[in-house]
């Protein structure tokens, strides 16, 4: 019990940290409510349980090749630079508060997944958490046991990302149409910024 309590909070510490995810997640909330919000934050979830599976597999030493994290980079760096442009635009354009929530869902889903999918940062932490984990196991089962201890971990990254996206629904009654243009403004020109940090780490990998 105690193991999983330290696993959850461990995602918790994983999902926390202000980025790309959290800014998909607290602009989409602010805008669309509640399930919009949820679903970006379980397409985040399901692009680490694919980083998970892939390392379980065997693949960990073929996405961590220079070669593929340089392309990481880049795809991560043109799906922000895309996200960082649409929310800049919409600054400039009519903005309406949503009242219906479910329409957004599908968009909201693979927004979340690619976002984090692209995100060489969850490569980096999903190869070492779950090394970590294979290490400390000592039995022929090892790596089943590490799979299924990783995998509560994402308990805590949905925890985490529920919650934001059930105060978001509650504190979005404040949020203006013009609050919502500043909001947009701002989360574009962040994630124009991680963009271009993923793109210089790009060109640095070279």
């Amino acid at each position: 019990m105690l193991h999983l309590v330290q696993n959850i909070l461990l995602g918790v510490s994983l999902a926390a940290p202000i980025g790309p995810c959290n800014l998909a997640i607290i602009k989409r909330g602010l805008r669309y409510g509640f399930f919009p919000a949820i679903l970006v934050g379980l397409g985040v979830v399901v692009a680490d349980a694919t980083y998970l599976l892939l390392i379980y597999f065997g693949l960990s030493h073929i996405i961590n090749t220079p070669h593929v994290r340089t392309i990481i980079w880049f795809f991560g760096a043109v799906v922000l630079l895309y996200l960082g442009y649409r929310s800049v635009k919409e600054y400039f354009e009519e903005i309406r508060m949503e009242g219906s929530e479910l329409k957004t869902g599908g968009n909201s889903f693979i927004i979340g997944f690619m976002v984090n999918i692209s995100n060489p940062m969850s490569i980096v932490w999903w190869v070492g958490v779950f090394g970590s984990v294979i290490s400390s196991s000592v039995h022929e089962s090892s790596q089943t046991v590490a799979l299924l201890n990783s995998s509560t971990i994402l308990v805590g990254v949905m925890a985490w990302h529920s919650s934001v996206a059930a105060l978001l629904h509650w504190g979005r009654r404040f949020v203006t149409v013009s609050m919502m243009r500043y909001v947009s403004l701002i989360f574009g020109f962040v994630l124009l910024g991680f963009s271009c940090y993923f793109c210089y780490n790009a060109l640095i990998s070279l």
